[in-house]
């Protein structure tokens, strides 16, 4: 099968648009409920530490390997993947998913996950900000890879609900950029690098 490769022709220019659109008001209203009202539940702490990154050595390069073959089959199913151009490229996209990772972390695991929870039970905040989490990639995604984010939404909700130790989103959110790598950007350049596409 013939696979077309794309090239985002202006990563930066995208960035700057994604960032004043979506990264910017999630990273406001988390950090506006952080201050004024220093929740626990929000996970604005570290938890245990040794819990978090137990769980960052083991998950987050299983999710990027993880993503990376769900990347490749639903290339291999759409016949076109966009790659960087470059191995530059991809650092600069992999720096652009360490803002985009906590920033989303924030916004629907420590708002929707933490204060649903908080209000009517952990299980409702878990299924309420899995389901927006995935839905809301529609709003630029085809369907496919629209529900592929399921595979790291269900995840990262279950641990931010389940880890031992205070609510946290320090695991949650580094496990999120690896996630998000192995999906896009550095995850198909690899991919292209190595021969799969």
């Amino acid at each position: 099968m013939r696979v077309v490769l794309t090239h985002i022709p202006d990563s930066w220019a995208w960035m700057r648009s994604d960032l004043l659109i979506r990264i910017l008001p999630f990273t406001i209203v988390a950090a506006g409920v952080e201050v004024v009202w220093r929740p626990s539940w929000l996970g604005v702490s570290p938890g245990r530490l040794g819990v978090q990154l137990g769980f960052v050595a083991v998950a987050a390069p299983v999710l990027f390997v993880a993503a990376s073959m769900v990347q490749l089959w639903l290339t291999r199913r759409r016949g076109a993947i966009s790659v960087p151009a470059d191995g530059g490229d991809a650092w600069f996209q992999a720096g652009y998913y360490a803002v985009n990772g906590p920033a989303e972390e924030a916004f629907f695991r420590g708002l929707v996950q933490g204060g649903l929870g908080a209000a009517f039970g952990a299980p409702v905040g878990f299924l309420a900000a899995t389901v927006v989490y995935v839905l809301y990639h529609r709003l630029g995604w085809a369907w496919a890879d629209t529900l592929a984010t399921a595979l790291a939404g269900i995840p990262l909700g279950l641990a931010f609900w389940l880890l031992p130790g205070p609510a946290s989103l320090l695991g949650v959110s580094i496990v999120h950029v690896a996630a998000t790598c192995g999906f896009l950007g550095p995850g198909p350049y690899l991919l292209k690098r190595f021969g799969f596409v």
